[in-house]
């Protein structure tokens, strides 16, 4: 058996709890750092996305009712540059905190679903959902009439 005494007093014990707060604030910064900071800013049920279920569930706590199937699935590419109509659907996606800037020329997936419970009653209206990997990025509700709109997602019941 072997026994390891120490004797510590107080200059020992504030250096090494100085000590580990620094190793604790460096794994701190690095895990934000291998994130790339886009986690921080998003709500717990937008990443971990695995499936269309999750989608639904997602969409479900924002207060969205939709059909349990998209009704499309896109694989998209994010613009390098956001101008002309893309320049107002960021700002849509800004206001709402989505990161999809951070995703500029890179390939994502839009799900399309049609909502069932729009307040107005209207049928022809549209929940879409871009994810990146398993964060959603952006999201949208739209009507697909001729003299349609596009609201942000989280307007309703969130």
């Amino acid at each position: 058996m072997f026994v390891f005494t120490a004797k510590l007093n107080r200059k020992k014990a504030v250096l090494i709890t100085a000590g580990l707060a620094v190793v604790l604030a460096l794994i701190v910064i690095a895990v934000h750092a291998a994130s790339g900071g886009k986690k921080a800013d998003m709500h717990p049920s937008e990443s971990g996305i695995r499936g269309v279920e999750d989608i639904v569930a997602y969409l479900a706590s924002l207060g969205w009712q939709v059909e349990s199937e998209p009704i499309e699935t896109q694989s998209i590419v994010i613009p390098r540059r956001f101008n002309g109509v893309y320049a107002d659907y960021i700002k849509l996606q800004k206001e709402q905190g989505y990161p999809i800037e951070n995703y500029a020329g890179m390939q994502a997936v839009r799900y399309s679903f049609r909502v069932t419970n729009y307040p107005t009653g209207e049928k022809d209206i549209v929940a879409d959902v871009v994810l990146f990997g398993q964060e959603i990025i952006a999201g949208d509700v739209q009507s697909t009439a001729s003299d349609g709109f596009m609201r942000p997602l989280r307007s309703y019941g969130a």
